[in-house]
């Protein structure tokens, strides 16, 4: 009942405002409005009408156009960039030198003697073919078995529809082979490949080919002695590399002198042993109290080039990276080398990145919402981008290969590949690394950090120590080395740095939105009143129209579903109501007489049956009507 009246109420609203049809609500509405041209419409005469009605639609498609285009801007969420300069005093970055070298070759000889025996004796079947066998009679036979894991073949491309494939080692090789090998340099036409199979004596391979036979050696080399080193135990990888106090001869940080003991020692595959000053796991960073060499940091190295392998490091020098505190360093990716017998300096500049976060660009403040599993977390350094799309690549390593690359941190349980166990993990890590589709997965998944720290770095070098200074120089550092009088250092082995701020000022790139709310809102509403003359107020009244019409259709349902429910009455009783004659012959106890006998005698009247109630005669009567008029309280 009170449906009813709320209803009702509603009803007699709009037949005091809008009206009870559609047709009233739209010329109620252009007769009201604020917005400039509906008003138009209803009170112009018929061409002009027709024009301004043109008009007000035309206007308004501007309008919810550029509101289109407005809000497609602003939900692209777009952002600025902006630079600011300022002064502090600034954290000194964590410094991290290695030796370009990752073992002595003196302690890891015995396991790469064999290794060597068969690049060298390939090499002199390459560069002296002319009697193959004179070497081999005079030494040891090769481990071909080894050789056969990942061999190294030439291709020769005489013909290039038919490539000829080569095997070094294979004694039965003709005069026209010969002639391959030795011949004219006009005439040499053939490529060294390293040949990489799923498994050995498998006709399942693919062929790496190089456009130097340096490069194909050095792969060969990396491929093999990777296969080997990985079965060595850490700790015994890190007692072959170059101790602290062995590498690091000196260091003074501003006016406070230091030792190697001041630094952090950490594994890394491709360098050995690296050392790290000021990574801050254990102590706070230090800051730098004013700009200039002489408020750096200063090292001397020693990397004891005479004692490099020698098919392993082609480059001689030291490698060291600026990074923040806390994080990894990855020196393949972002370390710069440092020549010896020269004096490094490197004056740094600061920059700090401040990305802004969902929606606006797809950063991550920790790595914590980032899908990939850190395995850099074992060395308990923040999240980067680097160690995610290296974690992403072990990670695929494992799954599709079967074990882990030498290179990369393992997860619990797995062991990194090498030829027994897994002989054909060089043909799917070539595989792999060559996939574009897996390559383009790890970039999907991980991200950028949204607050990162850039060190710019400006680097000269000069010869040290000079002609007129290295006696004395030697002297010293060899005696403070190995207490020894003799000199035990030379100029191929010495690098000085100087790492120091070139200025206090630093850089803020930050990011900032593009169009925010407040821009959004603006801008609908300068569009609204340009076209339309049109403000907030108009928007309330489109509103109200809106549920206007909405109580005009909930009424007209309403009604649509009483006649409905009316139709289906009717159809249940089709013929005419009965007469109170037909209602006295089918209720004989209700003690009805016809009105043509007389009355009853009052004892002749039938008394109603046993256990029926005596009749309602009231609920017989007619109720009057209630009519609702427009002047009733229904407001």
């Amino acid at each position: 009942m009170n449906l009813k009246k709320y209803f009702i109420r509603a009803l007699h609203r709009l037949q005091k405002g809008p009206g009870y049809t559609y047709k009233e609500l739209l010329v109620w509405y252009c007769d009201n409005t604020n917005t400039h041209g509906p008003k138009r419409i209803i009170k112009e005469g018929p061409k002009k009408k027709l024009i301004w009605f043109f008009l007000t639609l035309l206007f308004a498609s501007l309008v919810f156009w550029q509101w289109g285009i407005l809000i497609n801007t602003y939900l692209s969420y777009n952002v600025t960039s902006s630079l600011s300069i300022g002064f502090k005093t600034m954290k000194f970055p964590a410094v991290t030198v290695c030796n370009a070298n990752p073992f002595k070759y003196s302690k890891v000889k015995h396991l790469l003697k064999e290794l060597d025996r068969l690049i060298e004796a390939a090499l002199e079947r390459i560069l002296q073919p002319a009697p193959w066998n004179s070497s081999e009679n005079a030494s040891p036979p090769l481990d071909l078995e080894l050789w056969h894991q990942i061999p190294l073949v030439l291709i020769d491309e005489h013909d290039k529809n038919n490539p000829i494939i080569l095997d070094i080692f294979e004694r039965n090789q003709n005069s026209v082979d010969n002639q391959t090998f030795a011949g004219n340099e006009t005439e040499k036409k053939y490529k060294l490949a390293v040949k990489l199979c799923s498994h050995q004596g498998s006709d399942n391979c693919t062929y790496r080919n190089f456009t130097s036979a340096a490069q194909a050696v050095t792969e060969w080399y990396i491929l093999q002695s990777t296969s080997i080193l990985s079965k060595v135990p850490l700790q015994e990888r890190i007692g072959m590399g170059y101790q602290a106090e062995d590498m690091i001869l000196a260091c003074l940080y501003g006016a406070e002198p230091c030792n190697y003991k001041n630094f952090t020692q950490i594994y890394h595959p491709d360098h050995g042993n690296c050392y790290i000053f000021n990574w801050g796991m254990d102590e706070e960073a230090l800051n730098s109290s004013n700009p200039g060499a002489e408020f750096g940091l200063k090292l001397i190295l020693d990397i004891s080039q005479q004692d490099y392998i020698p098919y392993l490091s082609s480059a001689a020098g030291a490698r060291l990276m600026l990074h923040q505190q806390k994080s990894f360093p990855f020196l393949k990716d972002q370390g710069i080398y440092a020549m010896a017998g020269t004096e490094t300096s490197i004056g740094v500049l600061v920059d700090e990145l401040e990305r802004m976060g969902y929606p606006y660009s797809d950063c991550t403040m920790n790595g914590s919402d980032v899908p990939v599993k850190n395995l850099y977390s074992q060395y308990n350094t923040s999240y980067s981008i680097q160690a995610c799309l290296r974690s992403c690549f072990q990670n695929h390593m494992i799954e599709i290969c079967g074990c882990g690359h030498y290179m990369f941190p393992l997860p619990e349980g797995i062991n990194y590949c090498n030829n027994e166990d897994n002989p054909g993990w060089a043909y799917c890590y070539s595989a792999l690394r060559s996939s574009i589709r897996h390559r383009q997965i790890c970039i999907d998944s991980c991200k950028e950090t949204c607050n990162d720290t850039q060190y710019k770095m400006t680097i000269s070098m000069a010869d040290w120590p000079s002609e007129a200074s290295e006696d004395w120089i030697f002297h010293i550092l060899s005696y403070e080395r190995d207490m020894s009088t003799n000199v035990t250092l030379d100029r191929n082995g010495i690098i000085k740095l100087n790492i120091y701020f070139q200025e206090y000022n630093y850089r803020t790139i930050s990011e900032s939105a593009a169009t925010t709310i407040v821009w959004l809102l603006s801008s609908l509403g300068g569009q609204f009143g340009f076209w339309m003359g049109g403000s907030v107020l108009c928007l309330i009244e489109f509103g109200e129209i809106i549920i206007d019409s909405l109580w005009i259709t909930i009424i007209n349902v309403i009604s649509w579903c009483k006649g409905l429910k009316q139709k289906r009455a009717r159809a249940q009783y089709p013929d005419a109501p009965p007469t109170v004659s037909e209602l006295v012959e089918a209720h004989p106890n209700l003690g009805f007489q016809h009105e043509d006998a007389g009355p009853l005698p009052r004892d002749e009247v039938l008394p109603p049956a046993p256990g029926t109630p005596p009749p309602n005669y009231d609920s017989l009567r007619v109720q009057p009507l209630e009519v609702l008029g427009p002047d009733s309280d229904a407001d």
